[in-house]
């Protein structure tokens, strides 16, 4: 069954669209009109995809059509935005992607993307904390006891499990002046928390996912990396009031489509966005997983994109990393 208010919406922006293309407007007035193909550039069961798969859900039932996830893992989330990008840009093939991947990748990698002048942003969905995480037992009980311990010269060692956390931690390295800690890479995220939790290194920056860890003490929260404290970590203080400046990090998940793809189908998408993130289910298992729900505009989403790129560039110049 085809929504009323969505041939409404369409039909106003074919008519303010007058100059775009004849196809583009019949494109539009038609979508979807079969199944769509969203690639999550990372693998099943990640923060990118459940989003991905809370917000598709919602949209197939508001469009009658299906929104399908497809799972395009590897090279730090290079693989599926590089498939996204190639896409048709007909609005039936759209990337779920992370700030990592979009606005950090093009700066560490040679990709087949760049991060802004590839797509066509169309939402901006939610944020993901990070929070420091220790081992439980480190002999230390907040984050000033792990930075004097630093300092002191003691062996200390921070589990890496992407590009992102990566750098997280050579700008905490340079920021602090702590640069005998140890960066010890791992594959993935979910292998860079248990290496805390198993005791293999001393701390790491970890998403706020790791919570449940920190509730049954398997890990101690020592600081958040906001500028406001959290409210799953609401004790916890962040680094800004300790007064280590230059450490506000978060990554982001938002809906994003090749570049080319229609201004009507991009705007009404980025309705439907804004719609089911005010439904109080969504924001509800959102909220249960400790993401931060966001709504934006095509525009500010675009602006969000830029900005993040342009930061990761000098934070890259700043730490002096390679990976790739």
């Amino acid at each position: 069954m085809v929504n009323t208010s969505r041939r409404r919406f369409l039909a106003t922006s074919a008519t303010c669209a007058a100059t775009a293309l004849p196809w583009h407007a019949a494109a539009a007035s038609a979508y979807p009109d079969k199944s769509v193909r969203v690639i999550v550039p990372f693998p099943a069961g990640g923060t990118t995809d459940v989003v991905a798969r809370l917000a598709m859900q919602k949209l197939g039932e508001i469009t009658g059509q299906s929104f399908v996830v497809d799972n395009k893992g590897g090279a730090n989330g290079v693989i599926g935005s590089e498939l996204a990008a190639r896409a048709a840009p007909d609005g039936y093939t759209l990337l779920m992607n992370t700030a990592g991947a979009q606005a950090l990748s093009p700066v560490l990698y040679k990709t087949g993307y760049e991060a802004l002048a590839s797509f066509e942003p169309i939402s901006h969905l939610c944020d993901v904390g990070f929070v420091v995480i220790a081992r439980k037992d480190l002999p230390v009980n907040s984050m000033q006891e792990l930075i004097a311990m630093a300092k002191q010269g003691r062996p200390l060692s921070a589990s890496s499990g992407s590009s992102m956390i990566s750098l997280i931690t050579e700008q905490f390295k340079k920021v602090v002046e702590v640069p005998g800690i140890v960066n010890a890479q791992y594959k993935g995220t979910g292998a860079q928390m248990q290496a805390v939790v198993a005791g293999e290194v001393d701390f790491s920056f970890d998403s706020f996912t790791s919570v449940e860890m920190i509730r049954a003490g398997k890990v101690k929260a020592l600081a958040v990396l906001l500028p406001q404290r959290a409210p799953a970590f609401a004790q916890v203080p962040t680094l800004r009031e300790l007064g280590v400046s230059g450490m506000d990090f978060s990554s982001w998940s938002g809906l994003l489509a090749p570049k080319g793809t229609p201004q009507e189908i991009v705007g009404y998408l980025a309705q439907q966005m804004d719609r089911i993130m005010q439904m109080p289910d969504v924001m509800a298992r959102l909220a249960g997983y400790n993401y931060l729900p966001r709504r934006s505009t095509p525009q500010e989403f675009g602006r969000l994109i830029a900005a993040d790129h342009e930061r990761w560039k000098r934070v890259v110049k700043e730490t002096g990393i390679t990976l790739g």
